[in-house]
């Protein structure tokens, strides 16, 4: 019984050998169902006819009316010939009555063995308590299927919090606002589609395994296709293939995709995550901070009733918006000016002389990226565009016309956390083969066994031509994180990866 018991969250004051006693009671006691004819798992259907949260709402309608309910019995409290119980579905719980007289000898008697965390079905009709609780005045009573694995007592106190995450299936059972929270990331997700649909984009998919790894920083999970005998990468983002869509005449599409990172884990990561990228033909960057802007107030508005939200402890507006270009930022923040760097070597000496740490050989626009890490983005809290990003860490944004130091790329910023990023798309095709012909000799020099390589196939595609674009992409995990007030993407992943607990 031990592997049983070490698969269970049970309280730290219980003992094995208590909790073995427990598990072979709730298995003899499945045993004497099934001798006795009553298996529950050879039940294959129950007809519900409604749910605890609609029976709350429209009381007075339902009151005195038949109605069947399933769920999980949570609680019960047995007085002689009669008893009250608490069933959860997945809408909320609700009280049931049940009584001797009322369900039969025989049944009420079963109804008496059954545990905690049993699914049953209650028919019986709708009313109030003396003390005014709505409740079920049973009919008929019938256990579903036996849990034999008892609840935890106290899950929010277990000191290996990762426990929760593990077996989110338990999680959900006893903690009811964790299920509120996946209910709310599913309204976010039905909000984004609906927002982004409303203006005419089109949701399409794209693929997830890649025949080549990439030149982007981001490192790739690799597998091996057996028929083509090919190695093959999951993608890190759904970019390049929305973009041959553009080039193909789908003025806007959009992708709810998961992408896949072989990379660190902590509070904001996780290996596998979902992003919203989208495209815009005709738009430019400043197009996408006005979808950007309006489609979180109308998230906020929708979602938690209020533009001004709370994250963790700090008072979020999310209807009003700051723009910045980073230079605009950094001097701010910092009281260094970038248009005061005459050379790359002013830039590396202001750098020494504030203790931020570069490159030897970095360039003014290098600088200018490590001042923002090291001063501004701690101090975004409220809602704010970063704009107008140095060359050298923007390989896909298009130049800024006039200032070809500078590309036409935003990040936006709150609570000190980056949520998005957007460009006025490259597309020419010259220069966007140059800098990924730059940008896979880097990874290669930083490691050689890289299998990384040029996507040549997109470059032929924008060799067609591709209109002015705006491209966009959002996390939805750190989205939820914020309008659910969660500290952790765990809390917002239903199975985030895990290392095996035998490891």
């Amino acid at each position: 019984m031990k592997d049983a018991v070490n698969n269970v969250n049970v309280t730290e004051e219980m003992t094995e050998e208590k909790m073995s006693e427990i598990l072979k009671v709730r298995r003899d006691k499945l045993a004497a169902l099934k001798e006795a004819g009553k298996d529950p798992f050879k039940i294959v259907k129950y007809d519900v006819t409604a749910n605890s949260a609609e029976i709350f709402a429209n009381f007075e309608a339902m009151e005195g009316k038949e109605v069947s309910v399933a769920g999980r019995m949570m609680s019960r409290r047995v007085m002689g010939k009669a008893s009250f119980a608490h069933i959860a579905d997945a809408t909320g719980k609700i009280q049931a009555y049940v009584k001797r007289d009322d369900v039969g000898t025989d049944d009420y008697a079963d109804f008496k063995k059954w545990d905690i965390g049993d699914i049953i079905g209650i028919t019986g009709t709708v009313f109030k308590t003396q003390t005014g609780e709505t409740s079920i005045h049973a009919h008929s009573v019938k256990l579903l299927a036996k849990s034999l694995l008892p609840l935890p007592e106290k899950f929010h106190g277990l000191k290996d919090t990762d426990l929760r995450y593990r077996q989110r299936y338990v999680d959900l059972i006893v903690n009811p606002e964790v299920r509120d929270t996946f209910v709310k990331r599913s309204q976010i997700l039905k909000e984004v589609r609906a927002y982004l649909d409303s203006k005419g984009f089109l949701e399409v998919d794209t693929p997830i395994l890649l025949p080549i790894e990439i030149g982007a920083s981001a490192r790739s999970f690799k597998t091996h296709h057996n028929t083509l005998d090919m190695d093959m990468y999951l993608r890190i983002e759904t970019e390049l293939y929305l973009k041959r869509l553009i080039v193909g005449g789908m003025d806007r599409v959009y992708e709810v995709g998961r992408i896949f990172r072989n990379e660190g884990m902590d509070t904001k990561h996780n290996p596998e995550f979902t992003t919203v990228e989208l495209y815009q033909a005709f738009t430019d960057y400043h197009g996408m901070m006005d979808l950007v802007e309006e489609l979180y107030k109308q998230l906020a508005e929708k979602v938690c009733g209020s533009l001004v939200i709370t994250y963790q402890g700090k008072e979020i507006n999310l209807g009003n918006w700051e723009r910045l270009t980073m230079v605009e930022a950094v001097k701010k923040y910092s009281g260094c000016d970038y248009n005061d760097w005459a050379t790359d070597e002013d830039a590396r000496a202001c750098a020494k002389e504030h203790h931020v740490e570069v490159p030897e050989n970095a360039t003014k626009g290098t600088v200018l990226a490590e001042f923002f890490d090291a001063f501004v983005e701690e101090k975004l809290i409220q809602p704010t565009f970063i704009y107008d990003y140095p060359v050298e860490n923007s390989p896909l944004a298009k130049r800024k016309p006039g200032n070809p130091a500078f590309t036409e790329r935003f990040e936006y910023f709150i609570n000190a956390t980056e949520f998005g990023n957007a460009f006025s798309e490259l597309n020419d095709p010259i220069d966007q083969k140059e800098r990924f012909e730059k940008q896979v000799a880097a990874k290669l020099a930083e490691d050689p066994s890289s299998k990384a390589e040029v996507d040549y196939d997109f470059i032929t595609a924008l060799e067609y031509g591709m209109p002015p674009t705006g491209g966009l992409g959002f996390g939805i995990d750190r989205l939820v994180m914020l309008l659910t007030d969660s500290a952790s993407i765990r809390d917002v992943l239903l199975f985030p990866t895990m290392k095996p607990i035998n490891d």
